[in-house]
C-alpha cells in the first residue's frame, strides 16, 4: 500500500491528474515515492502511445494534428514542471556567472531570454520528432514510446541518488534525504523486468531499447559530472532539466532509429 501511496504522491508533484487523497510527506513515503519514478514514466508514455493509437485509428485527423495534439497532451499531462526546470536552468547556464549567482538566477521566478529561446528549440525539436515518428509509426514505434518516459524518469531517480546536492532545501533535498542505496537495485529489476516484457510483446523491440538505454547511460554519466560543475550539484530545476534534454536525445534515437529502418 505504501508503494502505492508513493506513486499517488508522484502523480500529485509531477502531472496535473487530481488526486483527491490527502498523503502524509513523511520519509516513508518520499522513499516510496523515489522508488516509483520510473513507474510514473511508464504510466505517461502509456499515456502517450494510448494517445496516438486512438487518435490514428479512430479519428480522421492527419499525422501533423495527431503529432501536434500528443505534444500538447505531453506538456498539459505534466504541468510544465520540468519545462520550468529546463527555462530556470538554461537562464541560469547560459549567465555563465559563479555557481552561486547560477542558484540565485535558478531561484528567480522570472524567465529570462536564454530560458525562452531554449524552451522554444527544446519544444520545436520535441515536435519535429513526434510528427516524423507518428507519420511512420509502427508497432515497435508504440512500444518505444512507452519505454521512452520510464528510461528518462529512472535517470532523474539516479541523479537525485549518485549526485550532490547543490543546496539543502527544495523538492529535491527532501526526496533525497528519503531515498537510500537500494533505489539503483530498485531501477535495475524495473530495466531487467519492463525490456523482458516487452520483448515478449515484439521481439524487435530488444535492440532499438538497448540502444536507447546506452542513450540514457551516456547522458548520466555525462550529467552526473557536468551538474556538478555548472551547477555545484542537484537542484529540483536541474533534475527537470535533465528529463527534459535526456526525453529530446530519446526522441531524436526513435527518430532516427525510423531512419535506419531498425523501427
Amino acid at each position: 500500500m505504501k508503494h502505492l501511496y508513493g506513486f499517488m504522491i508522484n502523480l500529485q508533484f509531477f502531472t496535473m491528474i487530481p488526486i483527491p487523497v490527502e498523503i502524509r510527506m513523511d520519509d516513508d513515503h518520499l522513499k516510496k515515492a523515489v522508488k516509483t519514478f520510473a513507474l510514473l514514466g511508464l504510466f505517461q508514455g502509456f499515456i502517450y502511445s494510448l494517445t496516438i493509437f486512438i487518435l490514428f485509428y479512430w479519428t480522421p485527423l492527419s499525422n501533423f494534428a495527431i503529432a501536434f495534439i500528443l505534444w500538447l497532451v505531453m506538456i498539459l499531462l505534466t504541468g510544465g514542471i520540468h519545462l520550468d526546470g529546463w527555462m530556470d536552468a538554461s537562464d541560469a547556464y547560459f549567465s555563465y556567472s559563479s555557481i552561486e549567482k547560477r542558484l540565485e538566477i535558478m531561484k528567480d521566478p522570472r524567465t529570462g531570454a536564454f530560458g525562452v529561446v531554449s524552451v522554444i528549440v527544446l519544444l520545436g525539436a520535441k515536435f519535429l520528432f513526434i510528427y516524423e515518428i507518428v507519420s511512420g509509426i509502427t508497432l515497435t514505434s508504440y512500444l518505444l514510446i512507452i519505454i521512452l518516459p520510464f528510461l528518462s524518469k529512472g535517470l532523474m531517480g539516479l541523479l537525485l541518488m549518485t549526485v550532490p546536492l547543490a543546496k539543502e532545501e527544495g523538492l529535491a533535498y527532501h526526496f533525497r534525504k528519503a531515498g537510500d542505496s537500494s533505489m539503483r537495485l530498485v531501477y535495475s529489476v524495473y530495466w531487467i523486468g519492463i525490456t523482458g516484457l516487452v520483448s515478449l510483446i515484439d521481439f524487435g523491440t530488444l535492440f532499438p531499447i538497448m540502444i536507447m538505454f546506452i542513450v540514457v547511460m551516456v547522458c548520466f554519466i555525462l550529467l552526473r559530472s557536468k551538474t556538478v560543475k555548472w551547477f555545484g550539484g542537484i537542484t529540483g530545476d536541474v533534475l527537470g532539466a535533465s528529463v527534459e534534454g535526456v526525453e529530446l536525445m530519446l526522441w531524436m534515437t526513435i527518430w532516427l532509429l525510423h531512419y535506419s529502418v531498425m523501427v
